[in-house]
């Protein structure tokens, strides 16, 4: 039984991902700064209670079960970050992932897979598939924290050292009851109200929390056996989810209160780098970008799309 260890494993990402792989027989840890019941009492769980820069009680557990696997979340918005994305974050975070790195490689892990974010890509100039090679220029506080987390991934593991490393540039994510970040997209944050363009015809590139358990349940076997699936990936779901879609989910299943009709938002160069200056739009990761909102921004999937069958959606979300 092959052994696998979660970082930021108590969160809601981590909760799924847990489960996951207990049902396909691993042995499980999960590490957390906060705590979790989804999979407490599981057979082939085990639940480590420890922050970002407890270097102590990361280093027992990884020495006491020597995983074959790590999956590293710690520091990752939506598991165990808060909306707001400070200095002090950005430290916690680089401290946190030098030890982890070297964890690993004196644990002799085999795969080590980093959980990112596609808000590293820089703003895209034209309506083509963003694709894993594309310039990255990181812009909220969070993307930064996820740069700077694969930079040192590269610098201080690398391809070269026998562990299979790869990253996974994981768009927002959602479940049926985990709904901030569908909310988000059509709210806005200065007064909290709900909004929509035209008819809500365009669309964002999100992720079901079930396809990316998918896909890593899948990429972790393979990997077993070829050690070229090193890389980057995007991971998103096969399709745009509109904003028209949204509401109607939200209407569905959630309170949602009024929505307004607004005119399209100006994108002049002028907006965009006021926008870009703006500070809250540097820490808050969730901040409203109004100069992609109406751009259909895609992420080239095709690479992990081998590992995942995307069956989960909007529609069907659990």
């Amino acid at each position: 039984m092959k052994t696998i260890l979660v970082t930021g494993g108590g969160g809601m990402i981590g909760d799924h991902l847990c489960s996951g792989f207990l049902k396909k027989g691993y042995e499980v840890v999960a590490v957390d700064r906060k705590t979790s019941s989804y999979n407490l009492n599981k057979a082939h769980f085990t639940f480590v209670q420890a922050s970002p820069l407890d270097k102590d009680a990361y280093a027992d557990t990884m020495l006491r079960y020597s995983p074959d696997i790590v999956i590293h979340m710690a520091c990752t918005a939506d598991n165990d970050l808060n909306n707001i994305i400070t200095e002090t974050e950005l430290k916690e975070n680089a401290r946190c992932n030098e030890f982890i790195y070297q964890l690993a490689l004196t644990c002799k892990v085999k795969q080590f897979i980093l959980v990112s974010t596609t808000q590293v890509y820089q703003i895209p100039k034209t309506r083509e598939p963003i694709h894993e090679d594309d310039f990255t220029k990181p812009v909220t506080n969070y993307a930064k924290l996820k740069t700077a987390s694969e930079e040192a991934l590269a610098e201080q593991i690398g391809r070269g050292k026998g562990i299979l490393c790869a990253i996974i540039r994981l768009a927002p994510v959602y479940t049926k009851e985990y709904y901030n970040n569908l909310e988000s997209k059509i709210t806005d944050p200065k007064d909290n109200s709900k909004f929509i363009y035209r008819t809500g015809d365009y669309g964002f590139h999100m992720c079901c929390v079930h396809n990316f358990v998918d896909a890593m349940l899948n990429f972790a076997i393979e990997a077993e056996q070829n050690p070229n699936l090193a890389g980057v990936y995007n991971m998103a779901d096969k399709n745009l989810t509109s904003a028209s879609e949204i509401i109607d989910y939200m209407k569905t299943y959630h309170r949602l209160g009024i929505v307004l009709q607004r005119n399209a938002p100006n994108t002049s160069i002028t907006a965009i780098r006021n926008l870009i200056d703006n500070k809250e739009l540097k820490v808050n990761y969730r901040f409203l970008d109004f100069t992609k909102i109406l751009n259909n921004t895609t992420f080239d999937i095709t690479k992990i799309s081998k590992f995942c069958s995307f069956r989960w959606n909007i529609h069907n979300t659990k």
